[in-house]
């Protein structure tokens, strides 16, 4: 298929490479063009603007947030696309803006699927995301081949893009109440001289398997924040979105406030660049510890 690809950060960058693989034709945009040159050297097309990426069979963007894709997928892009072409928007998004696009998207004759993932770089370049999908079933079923190469599952969530980024946006408050509890459990256990890594061989092995406990749990025992696989200031940016989501329907989140704010004192101490478990600092600061 001949795809289109705007936004080649850490994930969008392994996506892409899995498309070239599967031998995909991939013309890719990044605001920084550094970026799309190892992709280059792949087989991939680096065009000069991302007006140039949305034409073709289908498009995917993966950008870092609501500002982002304002700024990028604006009207005049859509007003240039060609009718019919399907765009899928895999970042994590408001869902006001989930709800705008899918309109302005309809109006021009663009199809818009909602595809956010759940799955860090590592998983992405392995091919194995989970991916939600929402958006007209015709749509969904053009680009499913391509969620097949980049992901190991997809879940068709219905017609409304919104949908898929409510799903999301709950994963994601739920990945961060993991890690807060975590951060929290090693500070009880530092204050009575118990090896986090003890902790984990037990919960790992019994009520909490998988790989949030066992992979953010490693990282806070070990207190290894760089390189981030998943930067706090994003986790901070999808509560946000989380809470504004609960407050359009009068829904309370008093977790999700408290992380919020956690997240800010990571932010008023420099460090949004590190990964999200960096939680696990802010309650061992906390502890005394």
């Amino acid at each position: 298929m001949d795809i289109g690809f705007i936004g080649l950060g850490n994930m969008g960058h392994a996506i892409v490479e899995n498309m070239l693989k599967a031998g995909h034709q991939v013309r890719v945009w990044n605001r920084t063009r550094e970026r799309a040159q190892p992709l280059a050297a792949l087989g991939a097309q680096i065009v000069a603007e991302p007006a140039q990426a949305f034409t073709g069979d289908a498009v995917f963007s993966m950008l870092a947030d609501d500002a982002a894709i304002v700024e990028v997928i604006d009207d005049a892009l859509l007003d240039r696309a060609p009718r019919d072409l399907v765009h899928v928007n895999m970042a994590t998004v408001s869902v006001d803006l989930a709800q705008a696009l899918a309109r302005d998207h309809a109006a021009r004759g663009i199809h818009y699927v909602a595809a956010p993932v759940m799955g860090r770089p590592d998983v992405a370049a392995a091919g194995k995301l989970t991916i939600m999908a929402a958006g007209p079933a015709e749509a969904v079923d053009r680009v499913q081949p391509l969620f097949d190469v980049i992901g190991q599952k997809t879940f068709r969530i219905g017609s409304l893009p919104q949908h898929a980024n409510v799903i999301k946006l709950a994963a994601n408050f739920a990945l961060a109440a993991a890690i807060e509890t975590l951060g929290e459990a090693a500070s009880l256990l530092a204050g009575h001289g118990v090896a986090m890594n003890d902790y984990l061989d037990v919960i790992t092995s019994s009520v909490f398997p998988g790989p949030v406990y066992a992979g953010y749990g490693k990282l806070i025992a070990e207190q290894r924040y760089e390189p981030a696989m998943f930067k706090a200031r994003l986790g901070l940016k999808d509560v946000r979105l989380a809470l504004a989501a609960a407050e359009a329907t009068s829904t309370p989140m008093p977790l999700g406030s408290l992380l919020r704010d956690n997240l800010l004192e990571v932010m008023a101490r420099g460090d949004g660049e590190k990964d999200f478990a960096v939680l696990g600092e802010v309650a061992a600061r906390r502890a005394g510890r």
